[in-house]
């Protein structure tokens, strides 16, 4: 495991189940075979996925191993269940994608299996592609796609859009056209011009369209302390939790800042049919005040370098695309893009944005498995500096809230624990540590 195997917290795996291809009503169970499981969650990941690695010691099926015997030979269903000390279960259907060797062991054939949703593999076939020109509101597009070319039965979890786009599918895949929906997707009810984007992802519970301003909006799920204290001593009250281990992955790097449009950026749309042109510029404190940010302060560029705050460091170009004009003949859809009133890439700029924004801060921690936890929830962290909880010792702008970009539980014989990693859209903390004011 690692070397906070010591600290990791009891789990089990219930379940892991696999019907045969070939013949349906062949399966078996590989729980016993078990060396190493991983679940992963990722606000930035189209569907969930698994690693389950198996020793195959052979005589499980008419006298051969699991994988020679049912055979496992990809796209089987697998049933996998597992839960951690709290009785928090995780339950999914998966199918096999990959089956690669995964080290030497001269009593077993060891093997790793990559576990993938239904929908990953519905994504990469053919008939499934976008093809149609489609109008309407951006999340009735997300659903539409869902059902009609995933043929996902599973929960969507879908937070309205205000805003309507046009486009044509062009023979894109499923997941690719819904991630450029995603740029184009404003939030209902969010100030006009400052809050585009959206995430599409997948967690146990099944799939989400959510904007980065509602996720940032949640109320948060746990609050949990790192104080250099001994497990022994237990967690501190107010608190769901200890992190066992923490590490800083933010990093200063201005030029790289100034090449994504952090601080100023300024767009050129060039509508072809009319042959003209349209400046657009935004500044991060433009928005500042309309957008719920989890911190204290967006990036700030330094005055000298521009007094007057009219210079920009990130311009792009862009060309109206006919898939985005309004319905009716070409002469009506040229009139209708006329450019004050064309807001596509507006939006897209917008959301660029905020996507970059949404990485300002970020931190990796390790957690006692804890399976109630998903990519997208909202958690608050305190980190000390010292045994002693004091607030002089209280590191104030690592701490605060923070959502869960990425998700993973390992299990092993040893426990469980869980990795998160963390992310929030602005620097400094918001309200002080006590978790009860924290928010």
């Amino acid at each position: 495991m690692s070397n906070n195997a010591k600290q990791s917290s009891p789990s089990t795996i219930s379940k892991c189940d696999v019907t045969s291809n070939i013949n349906p009503e062949k399966n078996i169970s590989l729980v016993n075979g078990i060396i190493r499981l991983t679940y992963h969650e990722s606000i930035l990941q189209d569907t969930i996925k698994a690693y389950v690695v198996y020793g195959d010691v052979g005589n499980a099926i008419d006298g051969k191993s699991a994988i020679e015997g049912l055979p496992i030979i990809g796209t089987e269903d697998l049933r996998l269940e597992f839960e951690d000390n709290r009785e928090e279960k995780i339950k999914v259907d998966m199918i096999v994608n990959k089956v690669t060797p995964a080290y030497e062991d001269g009593s077993k054939n060891v093997v790793s299996l990559e576990l993938v949703s239904e929908e990953f593999i519905r994504n990469e076939m053919g008939e499934n592609r976008c093809r149609t020109r489609e109008t309407g509101l951006v999340s009735d597009h997300i659903e539409k796609i869902f059902k009609d070319r995933l043929k996902s039965k599973k929960k969507l979890d879908i937070e309205p859009a205000a805003n309507e786009y046009n486009f044509v599918g062009n023979s894109r895949k499923p997941f690719y056209m819904m991630n450029l929906l995603c740029k184009q997707g404003i939030p209902a009810g969010s100030p006009e011009g400052v809050t585009a984007g959206f995430l599409f992802f997948e967690t146990a519970d099944g799939y989400h369209f959510k904007s980065i301003e509602g996720l940032f909006k949640q109320e948060k799920k746990k609050s949990y302390i790192f104080n250099n204290s001994t497990d022994t001593q237990g967690t501190p009250a107010g608190y769901d939790g200890k992190i066992l281990d923490h590490q800083s992955k933010s990093s200063i790097n201005v030029q790289s800042k100034m090449n994504m449009g952090a601080y100023k950026t300024k767009i050129v749309l060039f509508n072809a049919y009319d042959c003209k042109y349209e400046v657009i510029e935004q500044t991060a404190e433009e928005v500042k005040e309309d957008v719920e940010l989890a911190g204290k302060d967006l990036p700030k560029f330094n005055s000298k370098f521009d007094s007057d705050q009219k210079d920009y460091t990130r311009t792009t170009l862009y060309l109206v695309d006919s898939g985005t004009l309004p319905d009716g003949d070409t002469q009506e859809q040229v009139e209708g893009s006329t450019l004050p009133n064309f807001e596509a890439v507006r939006t897209l700029n917008q959301s660029i944005r905020r996507y970059n924004q949404l990485f300002s801060g970020m931190m990796e921690v390790t957690i006692a498995g804890d399976f109630s936890l998903h990519a997208g929830d909202i958690i608050f962290v305190d980190i000390f500096s010292v045994q002693a909880e004091k607030d002089d010792t209280l590191n104030r702008e690592s701490g605060g809230l923070y959502i869960i970009a990425d998700l993973c539980h390992f299990l092993d014989a040893n426990g469980s624990y869980t990795k998160l990693n963390l992310a929030r859209d602005s620097f400094g903390r918001k309200g002080n540590h006590s978790t009860t004011t924290a928010v």
